[in-house]
């Protein structure tokens, strides 16, 4: 069918079941030069991106292939500061093109980049020794070859062209042994890495589709926030489609969806799907970096979410994750890890149990766990999650969809209110909230879901009829928050009369 598509434009249907590819290598090593050369396409789009000739956010594009094959391109960021949005664009690809300059070699963040494609089990891909006008590329072959034995390895030279048929014949031989996600029968899953508004059209986002199809009139899920929003169109590489198959890069057009009430990080599922927010995950890791410290304090990077947590440790394979946010996740999804001071990723792995409670070392646990990770025994689904926050009918009675999807995101925010200039638009409905008794001010600013509220209150009775008292260090580790929401929820609960403060600063219970 020729060669590649120049201007990014092709027939969006075809006998190759879509696949998504994305970029990785360090900063300046050439990825989004190398994209332009395989689709005509600049994916640095935003005026910042281009004054200094680094890319920021992701970017995408089309590569058609001459077999006809479709490859949705992601590029991501090379500097080291942006690697949260390069996990975020990684999450979902089938197969990479990792960039390695020939004056360069391996560098830092193509080391980590390739541990992040490890962490998330992406083993197809093509290293492109860029740059090879400017320096011999013996050394930077062997030195990727070391790095990524089972990727094939090219040469090119974005200046001049030299070398990028190469590069799409390499991607040709190795998107034909990659299986598609098209052939995984299983339910709509889109995390959204971008969510904005056209004018006339609404609220739009897009993501890269894990699995099943989205198409117009489809009913979905949109979490944390829990609401039920129905397709007005969909998009691929922009043009209008019927429906949307998983591999490909997906604008979805939502109606009735204010944009302020949905963001990076959220996902669109299928009514069927098992995907949750969670805070509690059994995993299994291959970390090449052990934490030394008990309950290490770590960022974990599922979707294109992104939250800090502890690992607690089972065995050198099994931890259980408890993080600050909740991620919105499977059985099965995989996680990327990484050190927050100094950053770097330790490894990654994948869930074995989304819908976890905490717990120790106990033996039939860790039986439980091998089984599931040899493929012995299946974790039961969680119940059809409800569609509306934890409500009494007389509470819920009369609010609008918005009122409730706000509802939903500060329930998702869990222990960490948001104040009002951060819930944005969505403000104008705290006061109905609050009158049914959804939502609580916690301090001048601050509002929580009423739920996460009367759990804090329950652990901090518990915590102090078992120890006495609680403090604010203790509260703060109990909830794996940061000491100023900790301060905030003791002294809402002071004020509420459930605890009183002593002169040392901790708290005991009232009597009443």
């Amino acid at each position: 069918m020729g060669g590649p598509a120049r201007d990014g434009r092709a027939a969006l249907s075809g006998p190759h079941p879509p696949l998504t590819l994305g970029t990785a290598g360090h900063i300046d090593h050439g990825k989004t030069s190398l994209v332009r050369g395989l689709t005509g396409v600049d994916t640095d789009r935003l005026a910042a991106e281009r004054e200094r000739g680094m890319t920021i956010e992701l970017g995408y594009a089309l590569l058609t292939l001459p077999d006809g094959q479709r490859l949705s391109i992601v590029d991501v960021p090379g500097h080291e500061r942006f690697v949260r949005t390069m996990v975020a664009g990684a999450t979902g690809i089938d197969l990479y093109l990792m960039a390695i300059a020939a004056d360069d070699g391996v560098m830092p963040q193509t080391l980590e980049h390739a541990a992040v494609l490890r962490a998330l089990d992406v083993r197809d891909g093509v290293v492109a020794i860029t740059k090879i006008d400017a320096r011999d590329p013996a050394a930077a072959i062997a030195a990727a070859r070391q790095l990524l034995p089972a990727a094939e390895v090219v040469t090119c030279s974005a200046r001049t062209g030299e070398g990028i048929m190469h590069v799409i014949a390499a991607l040709a031989r190795v998107a034909a042994r990659v299986q598609s996600r098209v052939s995984v029968a299983a339910a709509a899953v889109l995390h959204a890495d971008r969510a904005f508004t056209i004018h006339g059209a609404g609220t739009v986002l897009t993501g890269t589709l894990w699995s099943g199809t989205i198409g117009r009139g489809d009913t979905l899920r949109l979490l944390p926030a829990d609401r039920s929003v129905r397709v007005r169109g969909v998009q691929v590489h922009g043009q209008p489609v019927d429906r949307a198959m998983a591999g490909q890069r997906v604008a979805v057009n939502l109606a009735r969806v204010s944009v302020a009430s949905v963001a990076r990080g959220d996902a669109l599922v299928g009514l069927d799907s098992f995907v949750q927010a969670t805070t509690t995950l059994d995993v299994a890791l291959e970390l090449h970096e052990t934490p030394g410290t008990h309950a290490p304090r770590v960022q974990v990077h599922h979707g294109t979410r992104a939250a800090p947590g502890r690992l607690v440790g089972l065995t050198e394979r099994y931890w259980q994750v408890r993080l600050e946010r909740p991620v919105l996740a499977a059985d099965g999804d995989r996680l990327v890890i990484r050190r927050i001071a100094p950053p770097d990723t330790l490894g990654g792995g994948v869930v074995l149990d989304g819908t976890a409670r905490r717990h120790g070392r106990h033996p039939q646990v860790l039986e439980r766990l091998g089984r599931i990770d040899r493929g012995e025994e299946l974790t039961p689904p969680p119940p059809n999650p409800p569609t509306k926050p934890r409500a009494r009918p007389s509470e819920s009675a009369g609010l609008d969809p918005d009122a409730l999807s706000l509802a939903g995101r500060l329930l998702a925010a869990g222990y960490e209110p948001p104040s009002r200039t951060q819930l944005g638009e969505d403000a104008a409905h705290l006061d109905a909230l609050r009158d049914a008794g959804l939502a609580v001010r916690i301090g001048r600013d601050m509002y929580a879901h009423a739920d996460a509220i009367a759990e804090v209150g329950e652990r901090v009775t518990a915590i102090i009829r078992a120890e006495g008292n609680i403090t604010l260090a203790r509260l703060r580790d109990e909830l794996h928050t940061s000491r100023k929401f900790a301060q905030a929820l003791l002294e809402h609960l002071d004020a509420d009369r459930l605890t009183r403060r002593l002169p040392d600063d901790s708290r005991v219970l009232r009597r009443r």
